[in-house]
Order: structure tokens, then C-alpha cells, then sequence
């Protein structure tokens, strides 16, 4: 009897003495996973912020700025996020269509001033709707920083930059078409397209950042490289200035150089804020951007592929298909939103549940390929699984 007692009293200390042993935080088990990601694809840095409920939750930054100098990344560095940039063109086009200026209706060769017609189709217009959706049928060219290929007083019919389909019948994502939307902005609005996101979107909601990089401190950008030859190679163009393009400036024609398709600068911290405003329908604390109409117009799917695990586009937003790995967020009604972004070397993503409320930003200024995953996807997950889901 006395040995049965003294084991079963070693026991209960035992389990006591478990019991008292912490368990990991969502904090540490979050940014014990971003670590294991940053490892397995020899990330040059990594800037990440959960959402939940309208409120950051979770803000860290791992590795580097500057990897050469090994200067420490910084919560309020700056990186350019690429394609999650088409959002912004969107938002403050859709600010314009809020006020009754435009229409997401009208033919875009009213918008900007000269004819824009697919060859293929010459009389069927080509609406801005289309454009900030990718079914307008407009076709990448290798240079599509400037209008030209669209513009038929330089390039006559410009059948090369048109896919053969009728316009708002295929999709197809394109950057020029982004840029000629950023056009229409500046042309419509009246105010250089850099001026007006950076007044009208980005300033608004009380956050730093822009396209333009001379308007920006340089001392915060995060160098952003690409793994060539065993080495990492810092991409210069990333954040080149515009300078010498300013002095033949065209209102109205030259809004490509600023890249509407992809060359917001900001940090994670403040995207998430932006990304915050879109979880709010166009409103962030008393701020409304765009209205809630024009907000849910970006998160529907324009164009839609069943059976697809992409392509289910919005306005400068889509919806994540078979993502996240998690079957609840895989069904019709419940698939996040959001973007990705990718150039230069570095990518981004900004991804939320319309359906529970939280949200996930998430950048890196490099990192090396690893064979059959996708360096985003295992990161976005790595943080759900540690932080979100329960």
C-alpha cells in the first residue's frame, strides 16, 4: 500500500510539475514557423503582420535589409510589393467611379483620349471594367512601360498587342493593362498618378509609402536581390529613380513610368492597414476610402474558371483557391482575398477571409527557389497554421 502511494505521489508531481510548464504563445510559435520558412529558402529577410478583428495582432521582422552589410530588417522598412500595387490603382479609380466621374462601364478610349480597339474585334469597346479585371484582351508586351503599343498613332492597328479573343470573353492578366489604367487615373483626375495614390489612398489613411521613390526615403528601403550563379545579386532596377524621365513628362500618356502595375513602396505594417481598409468594405477607423459598393465590386470575380485553382479575378483583387490548407477555406463562399506580388526577386502577398476575419501581409526581399513549392504559399500557411488557426 505504502509503494502504491509513493508512486502514485511521484506521478502527481510529475503531472504538476507539466503542468507547469508553459506552452509556446501563438507569438513564438508564429515566428518559429516563419524562421523554419526563412531557412528552407534561404530568405534575405522577412517582414510579416497578422490581422484579426480590425486590430494587428502579430508585426516581427526576421534577417536583413541589406544583406551584403548585414543591416537588420526593420518593422517600418520599406519594400516594393509588386503586383498587390494593381490594388491601389483599382482603389482610387474606383474613388473617382464613387464620385460619379467615371463609370467602370465606359470605353477606356474615352477615358484616355486616343482609340483602343482590339484589331481582332474593332467594334467592340473596351471597357474599364475590363481592364482592371484582365479580360479586356490586352497582351503583354516585353515593354509595358509605356502606351505605345496601344496607341495607333505609333503602332497602326497594334494587332500584336492583342490577344484574338472578343474582349470581356477570356482572360488573360496583363500589366499593360494596369499601366493604362494608372493613365486613366492621371488623365481623368487631373493629377499625376504618383500624387494622387499617394494624397488620396495612402496618406489618408495616415501610412507612408508611394510609387514614386524620390519622394521617399531611401535610407528605408530593403535591398531587394536575386539568387544568381550561388550568390545573391542586389536588383538595382527595383527601386530606380525617375528622374531622368521627368523632363518629357506627357500628362496624361507618361503615368507608366511610376508603375501602376506594380511599384507601390511600403512597409508590411502599413499594407496591412490598407488591407484592413478593403477587410472593412472601403473604410478603415472613420476613413472611407472607397464606398462599400465599390469595395465588394474589387472582391467578386469578374471572370471566373470552374474547376480552376486560379483565375477567379476581381477588380485588382482575386480569390485564393486551394490555398490555404485548410478544406474550410476551399469551398465556394469562403475562399480568401487578396494578391500576390512578385519582381525584381523579391514577393509579397496580402491575404485575408472575408468570412472570419483575419488577415495575413507578408514580404520578403529574396530568397532561393525550392523544387515543387512555392515560397508565398508555404509561407502564408506557416503563419496561419501557427497563429490563425485554432
Amino acid at each position: 500500500m505504502r509503494i502504491t502511494r509513493f508512486f502514485l505521489a511521484i506521478v502527481a508531481m510529475i503531472v504538476l510539475s507539466s503542468a507547469g510548464i508553459p506552452s509556446l504563445s501563438r507569438e513564438q510559435r508564429t515566428s518559429d514557423a516563419i524562421k523554419g520558412v526563412m531557412d528552407e529558402f534561404n530568405a534575405v529577410g522577412i517582414s510579416a503582420v497578422v490581422v484579426k478583428d480590425g486590430k494587428i495582432v502579430y508585426n516581427e521582422t526576421f534577417g536583413y535589409k541589406d544583406w551584403n552589410a548585414k543591416t537588420p530588417l526593420e518593422k517600418d522598412d520599406l519594400m516594393r510589393i509588386a503586383s498587390i500595387s494593381k490594388s491601389f490603382t483599382a482603389t482610387s479609380l474606383l474613388q473617382l467611379v464613387d464620385k460619379g466621374v467615371i463609370s467602370l462601364n465606359d470605353d477606356v478610349s474615352d477615358l484616355i483620349g486616343f482609340k483602343i480597339r482590339n484589331p481582332h474585334h474593332p467594334d467592340v469597346p473596351i471597357t474599364l471594367r475590363m481592364v482592371l479585371s484582365h479580360t479586356a484582351s490586352i497582351r503583354d508586351k516585353e515593354d509595358y512601360f509605356t502606351l505605345d503599343h496601344l496607341n495607333p498613332a505609333v503602332y497602326g492597328d497594334c494587332v500584336e498587342s492583342y490577344f484574338e479573343y472578343k474582349p470581356g470573353e477570356g482572360y488573360n492578366y496583363s500589366n499593360m493593362g494596369l499601366n493604362l489604367a494608372g493613365t486613366i487615373l492621371e488623365k481623368v483626375s487631373g493629377v499625376r498618378f504618383d500624387n494622387y495614390v499617394r494624397e488620396n489612398v495612402i496618406k489618408k489613411l495616415g501610412l507612408y509609402g508611394g510609387h514614386n521613390v524620390d519622394s521617399l526615403d531611401n535610407s528605408k528601403f530593403a535591398r531587394i536581390y536575386n539568387w544568381r550563379d550561388g550568390k545573391y545579386v542586389e536588383s538595382l532596377g527595383a527601386y530606380r529613380s525617375t528622374t531622368d524621365k521627368m523632363a518629357n513628362y506627357v500628362h496624361g500618356y507618361s503615368a507608366p513610368i511610376f508603375s501602376p502595375t506594380g511599384g507601390v513602396k511600403i512597409s508590411a505594417q502599413d499594407l496591412a492597414v490598407y488591407m484592413m481598409m478593403h477587410m472593412n468594405y472601403g473604410e478603415y477607423k472613420g476613413v472611407r476610402l472607397i464606398s462599400e459598393e465599390s469595395a465588394k465590386a474589387m472582391q467578386t470575380p469578374v471572370w471566373r474558371v470552374e474547376n480552376s485553382e486560379e483565375d477567379q479575378y476581381g477588380l485588382c483583387l482575386n480569390e485564393f483557391l486551394n490555398y490555404i490548407d485548410d478544406e474550410k477555406y476551399n469551398v465556394p463562399g469562403r475562399y480568401p482575398v487578396g494578391h500576390t506580388g512578385g519582381a525584381y526577386g523579391l514577393n509579397s502577398i496580402m491575404i485575408w477571409s472575408p468570412a472570419d476575419g483575419w488577415g495575413i501581409v507578408a514580404m520578403t526581399n529574396g530568397y532561393t527557389s525550392v523544387e515543387g513549392k512555392s515560397f508565398l504559399k508555404s509561407l502564408a500557411n506557416a503563419i496561419y497554421k501557427a497563429y490563425i488557426k485554432e
